[in-house]
């Protein structure tokens, strides 16, 4: 069935930008770790977290309401053209911490509110609604900045987001036909809580690469970028590119495979023996001519469908013609008496 994202939030499919903002204001602020000892807390916080970023999103949101967690993360949406084999792929980027920084303007909201004393008392003898630890401070829109719209917690300018910063990604065939998982490091720079200093920090991200998917395949990592006191973090996205095959290479589903034949192979006939991306071989007999460019077709030998994985496209192979650089005087005189003018 997959993760239902509406639901976490305590909303309905119909909900709008603004109550998907509200919704996700008050899960947050019940369900922060820091406020909610449960031993549930962090993973809620996490599922929260994962579910606005969907749903605040209108492209994934419009591929989620479609096809579910499944499509919105396996690639099984539309494309741009809307004709399907989607290859836009999400996947969360894990830090809770990060969204909610992000949407409250890069600030601690608790320490901004509950972190010193206000009026001459301690935050624990301040009287708040348990379940929305902000409900009486409403000179704060919901997205953490004050309704002028000019300086967010803490006194902080709106931020703009960077550009999304494009990795490509090189996969062997092999890797496609099988799958794998890709860790990627990387280094990025990331705003302190008191909202003005940076730190330096590494971090693995894993990339699931799922059986046959097309090079051109996008997988997002949302706001994992450098991060700055006027900047949000940008999303880093990471391109599927195939690595040159020192045999093979492909076209969509199919595997062409090149065979190189000499010309008394190409006008006498021959048997050929090729190799499949799964490392079995296949013997083909040829007794037609074979002419430069011709294709023969053994199906179901290629890489899996995107969509279907138990399913696989063909093994193409393609013939080219090994032409000698010159014939001796009595070759072309057989040649003459016997070829068709």
């Amino acid at each position: 069935m997959g993760k239902d994202y509406y639901k976490t939030l305590g909303i309905s499919k119909g909900a709008t930008d603004e109550d998907i903002k509200k919704a996700y204001r008050k899960q947050a602020l019940k369900w922060h770790p820091d406020k909610n000892k449960s031993a549930a807390a962090e993973e809620k916080f996490k599922e929260i977290a994962e579910a606005y970023e969907v749903l605040s999103d209108p492209k994934k949101r419009e591929i989620y309401d479609q096809y579910g967690e499944e499509g919105l993360k396996g690639g099984s949406g539309p494309t741009a053209d809307g004709q399907g084999g989607n290859t836009f792929t999400y996947t969360f980027h894990g830090d809770p911490h990060a969204t909610f920084a992000t949407f409250f303007g890069g600030s601690n909201p608790f320490e901004m509110f509950f972190g010193r004393k206000a009026n001459g008392r301690d935050d624990e003898d301040m009287e708040v609604d348990g379940n929305d630890p902000f409900g009486s401070f409403t000179s704060f829109n919901l997205n953490g900045f004050p309704r002028d719209g000019h300086a967010g917690l803490g006194g902080q300018q709106r931020r703009k987001k960077d550009p999304a910063i494009i990795h490509e990604l090189r996969v062997s065939l092999e890797e496609v036909f099988h799958g794998c998982t890709k860790r990627m490091k990387i280094s990025r720079k990331r705003l302190n809580p008191d909202g003005r200093t940076m730190r330096a920090e590494d971090k693995i991200l894993t990339i699931e690469i799922k059986r046959g998917w097309k090079e051109g395949t996008k997988i997002t990592f949302p706001r994992e970028g450098d991060e700055s006191a006027t900047t949000i973090p940008a999303d880093i996205v990471f391109v599927i590119k195939d690595k040159p095959h020192p045999h093979f290479r492909r076209e969509g589903s199919n595997i062409v495979y090149p065979v190189r034949v000499s010309l008394r192979q190409s006008l006498c006939g021959c048997s050929v023996t090729v190799s499949t991306i799964d490392g079995k071989t296949c013997n083909m007999k040829i007794t037609d001519v074979i002419k430069p460019g011709l294709r023969k077709t053994v199906a179901g030998q290629g890489l899996p469908f995107p969509k279907n994985p138990e399913q696989r496209g063909d093994l193409v192979v393609e013939f080219d013609v090994n032409f000698p650089d010159m014939l001796p005087g009595n070759a072309k005189d057989v040649l003459k008496r016997h070829l068709p003018a």
